[in-house]
């Protein structure tokens, strides 16, 4: 019985190690046919779905019994915070790009109306 569940667990883990390693090969094939303009939202769109990761660290402190339970969901729970944090302070910076400066819009109006210097 021992055997045969230990036969089993090893076939789960070079199991689960294979399915790891293609995912790693097929995500690095994929992210490196992105364009480089797409990085960016690409990146900070990942980071802000990394919101359920956040959900679930404060669902694994909620059930945390031991001090170190709870140290390491209080950990999981900053890092993920950061993680989305970072995620939309990311977003937000890569919008103020492309808006247009006062200045830079006042001189296009003034441009396409004909009226300009």
């Amino acid at each position: 019985m021992i055997a045969a569940t230990t036969t089993q667990l090893s076939i789960g883990i070079v199991g689960l190690f294979t399915i790891f390693a293609l995912a790693a090969f097929l995500g690095n094939e994929v992210i490196s046919k992105v364009p480089s303009i797409l990085h960016t939202p690409l990146m900070s769109g990942s980071n802000a779905v990394h919101g359920i990761v956040l959900v679930g660290a404060l669902v694994v402190m909620g059930e945390a019994r031991g001090t170190a339970e709870l140290a390491l969901g209080f950990l999981a729970v900053v890092l993920a915070t950061l993680n989305v944090v970072g995620g939309f302070v990311v977003t937000d910076r890569m919008l103020e790009m492309f808006k247009a400066k006062p200045g830079e819009r006042a001189k296009a109006t003034s441009a396409s109306d004909g009226s300009g210097s």
